[in-house]
């Protein structure tokens, strides 16, 4: 086994006779048609990520809406604005990873999304002008662009494309809430966790280097390392109850683990875990 990600290699005998031989290579060449299959079934349950930056396709806008803009560089942990701040603007996130989450009085603070490069967030505020929902904060190192309201709708109004798509993210974002408080109420961690390691993993997984009957033939390394806390603040549990999924789910043969480090070992059956 390999001590650093928990991957057991593939058995190798020299003598072994042909039979078993055949019999062996039969059994991994299924495992990787459930590889190749959960790719499908993987991406279905990550419909609410947007698989490419806003601006593909939209280079015209993309000028326009920087033009705009005042250009922010983020440290880790920084914040981007408080739940309670006036929504009086939106933004572009160029590179980086911001969390958006509120506080409740008991000191927890569950995580509604991770906003990701690329991706535009503070529509819903901006658009109404009400008070901001929830708080963002940087969980890495990043660059922003920030867009005033009134500047906002003038581009809005002149640039009917990227009206059209502001419409349909928002619609799609919607939906992943109204998913969300379903799989509260309907799913039970171990779902949850399957969910979130995947949603964490999903830029990394489309960018493995894939044969066209095989799944991903290396571990797939979780890109964000998150504290077991703010796992927990995303699946509505607790770190207690993160690190006993985390454990069962190596044991299983699922994941590896090395250190804050983790690894996918069976995309396969973490989808089927996940409902997909």
């Amino acid at each position: 086994m390999n001590t650093q990600t928990g991957l057991r290699p593939r058995p190798t005998c020299p003598n072994r006779p042909a039979r078993l031989s055949e019999t062996l290579d039969q059994s991994l060449a299924a495992r990787e048609r459930r590889q190749a299959s959960a790719i499908g079934g993987r991406m279905d349950l990550l419909w609410h990520l947007g698989a490419e930056d806003f601006f593909t396709g939209l280079e015209d806008e993309r000028t326009a809406f920087l033009a705009l803009a005042r250009r922010r560089e983020l440290r880790k942990d920084a914040p981007v604005f408080a739940e309670g701040d006036p929504g009086r603007s939106c933004f572009y996130l160029e590179r980086g990873l911001v969390r958006i989450f509120s506080q409740s009085r008991r000191g927890r603070e569950p995580i509604f999304f991770l906003r990701r490069s690329g991706e535009i967030f503070g529509l819903a505020e901006v658009l109404d002008c009400q008070p901001r929902r929830a708080a963002a904060q940087a969980l890495l190192p990043g660059v922003l662009h920030e867009v005033g309201k009134e500047a906002f709708e003038t581009f809005l109004a002149s640039h009917p494309r990227a009206a059209q798509k502001i419409i349909r993210i928002l619609g799609r974002r919607l939906r992943h809430l109204s998913e969300q408080v379903e799989g509260l109420a309907s799913c039970d961690v171990d779902t949850r966790m399957a969910r979130l390691l995947l949603t964490l993993s999903a830029d990394a997984l489309a960018a493995c280097p894939k044969q066209p009957e095989a799944g991903p033939a290396v571990p797939v390394e979780v890109p964000l390392r998150l504290t077991q806390e703010q796992m927990a603040a995303m699946t509505g549990s607790c770190q207690q109850t993160v690190c006993q999924f985390l454990k069962k789910f190596q044991d299983e043969g699922l994941i590896g683990m090395r250190g804050r480090a983790i690894f996918l070992l069976d995309t396969a059956a973490l989808v089927q875990r996940a409902g997909g």
